[in-house]
């Protein structure tokens, strides 16, 4: 399994402008919890519970990540909890608002990343590597960990790996 930095390191070649950065800091929670409204939708029985396939996925992804970094990790699991905690209420309210809301937050999301990208003048990373699209929530978090001067040396050594990747 690659490291943090080496994950990050391919996302942050394709994310350098500050603009489209900042479209990211929306569209990709916005796709985040369009996908949750969509998938809380849909329960499966696991030992007597009922439980969401959104919350499946979610416990998915954040294993990930704590393999990757635990204190981002428990950064991220704070932060898909209100996720899933607002998809849960709107897909309590009936399959057709959560599908209008899924539909709206989804395409309002992409349509940020592809402004984004626009602004970058590269394509977005997940057309070379769709794993890409796992690693844009957890860069997002280290974004925010680095402005504040945390996690000052993963964010050297992602920017020393990139770096290195890139095309003179």
């Amino acid at each position: 399994m690659k490291t943090l930095e080496e994950q990050m390191s391919v996302y942050l070649r394709y994310h350098r402008d500050p603009k489209n950065r900042l479209t990211h800091f929306v569209g990709v929670p916005l796709i985040m919890f369009s996908l949750f409204v969509l998938l809380a939708l849909l329960r499966v029985e696991l030992g007597g519970f009922s439980i969401s396939a959104a919350t499946l996925l979610a416990v998915v992804v954040l294993i990930y990540y704590f393999r990757l970094d635990a204190v981002l990790a428990a950064a991220m699991t704070l932060f898909v909890a209100v996720l899933l905690v607002g998809a849960h209420g709107i897909a309590s309210e009936g399959t057709r608002p959560a599908l209008l809301i899924f539909a709206a937050t989804f395409v309002g999301g992409w349509a940020l990343q592809l402004v984004g990208h626009v602004f970058e003048g590269k394509k977005p990373a997940l057309m070379d590597n769709f794993f890409q699209v796992f690693i844009a929530p957890i860069f997002l978090m280290a974004e925010v960990f680095f402005a504040f001067g945390y996690k000052r040396d993963v964010a050297e050594r992602m920017e020393q790996m990139a770096t290195r990747s890139e095309p003179s």
